[in-house]
């Protein structure tokens, strides 16, 4: 969707400030609330592209208001709510008053090294040949889905070249279309598509820039 989060060559933010030495986490909370989301995460009521597309769908006044992690507490509280796995009055008082819903997995101390460590890696299996080849010219596709996408509003309808093939990978947009399992998981050739700055800003890029960006097939068109 085109929300406030696709802030990509958006003007009108302010410098981009770069904290030197920065710490992981800024706050003790920014830590838990990590901690929190990722063993959310492992129980399987949804996956990471339903994930990322609650925190993209929040209001756009909440959004900008919020913090890096408070994007992902709030975000996270609306998967909960959605899915029954807590009420309003819960999240209110800090008090569970209900039942716990059954979960596929529960993270502890002694799995979660192996389960970060494993990941959920995306590779799959794919039929069909690749459509684009490396060197290759491609558009990426004019394209205003009203679910997620990962195809950042900022290259879209500009021309780019293809610099890798990646194989068969999950295809993040249909990995949304079912909010509770088992997810729909259709799967996509993957590419990286280097544009030039100018190419997406104008004249006024820095004629040095280069953009790389990771596009499923179906973002991407044939130049002819």
């Amino acid at each position: 969707m085109n929300g406030v989060h696709d802030m990509g060559g958006q003007q009108g933010f302010g410098p981009v400030h770069v904290e030197q030495n920065e710490p992981l986490f800024h706050a003790g909370w920014e830590r838990r609330a990590m901690a929190v989301t990722v063993a959310m995460g492992a129980s399987g009521q949804w996956n990471i592209d339903l994930s990322r597309s609650a925190r993209e769908s929040l209001p756009p006044a909440v959004y900008l208001s919020s913090s890096y992690y408070e994007i992902w507490i709030r975000a996270l509280e609306q998967l909960l709510l959605a899915r029954g796995m807590v009420t309003q009055a819960e999240l209110v008082n800090g008090q569970m008053t209900h039942p716990p819903v059954p979960v596929k997995q529960v993270l502890t101390r002694e799995t979660v090294d192996a389960a970060l460590k494993a990941g959920s890696p995306t590779a799959r299996p794919i039929d069909p040949p690749a459509l684009f080849q490396v060197g290759q010219e491609v558009r990426a596709r004019n394209m205003h889905p009203p679910g997620h996408t990962r195809l950042p509003r900022y290259v879209r309808g500009h021309v780019g070249t293809i610099v890798r093939v990646h194989g068969g990978h999950v295809f993040p947009d249909g990995h949304t279309l079912r909010a509770t399992p088992p997810f729909n998981v259709p799967v996509q050739w993957l590419y990286t598509v280097v544009f030039k700055g100018n190419t997406l800003w104008g004249e006024h890029s820095d004629p040095n820039v280069e953009v790389t960006v990771d596009a499923w097939e179906s973002y991407l068109e044939a130049v002819t």
